[in-house]
């Protein structure tokens, strides 16, 4: 298992950081994480558990094209996205901090094929930058876009 994690703190509560990326996430995704190509929604209406999505990403030249589904959430506090095509989960969490929210980005890779085993190492690696990237992109984005109307 490859499992990484990333942190950061926006200055913002985290109910405006949970909407900016869990109810506006058809729209902001593609946003803090450009690999995403393509993202649509499979089930219709708001994100909830059970809601499935479909993205199309290019990571380091490598094109997958997977569908995830919504395992957990508990609003204000947490998403989790779990692949049904491929066996990876990502986890966001928001913990208050006084007017501010610790923002936990989770990612896990349930298992490698053999191929893929000798090259764990420079997985892991790529997975630990991909998550830090992934908080930078998000802290830069809330924080330019919603501090100036909070």
């Amino acid at each position: 298992m490859v499992k990484t994690q990333a942190q950061t703190l926006i200055r913002l509560p985290p109910a405006q950081v949970f909407g900016f990326v869990v109810e506006d996430f058809l729209h902001n995704y593609p946003r803090w994480s450009p690999e995403v190509q393509s993202l649509q929604a499979i089930t219709q209406g708001p994100i909830r558990v059970g809601w499935i999505g479909r993205q199309i990403r290019v990571d380091q030249g490598r094109r997958t094209d997977s569908r995830f589904r919504v395992v957990a959430l508990e609003s204000g506090r947490r998403v989790s996205f779990r692949g049904t095509t491929d066996p990876y989960l990502i986890e966001y969490r928001f913990e208050p901090i006084g007017e501010h929210t610790h923002l936990i980005f989770i990612f896990e890779l349930a298992r490698l094929g053999l191929a893929l085993r000798p090259f764990e190492k420079l997985i892991r690696i790529a997975a630990q930058d991909g998550a830090e990237r992934v908080i930078h992109n998000l802290k830069g984005l809330i924080e330019s876009e919603l501090v100036d109307t909070a």
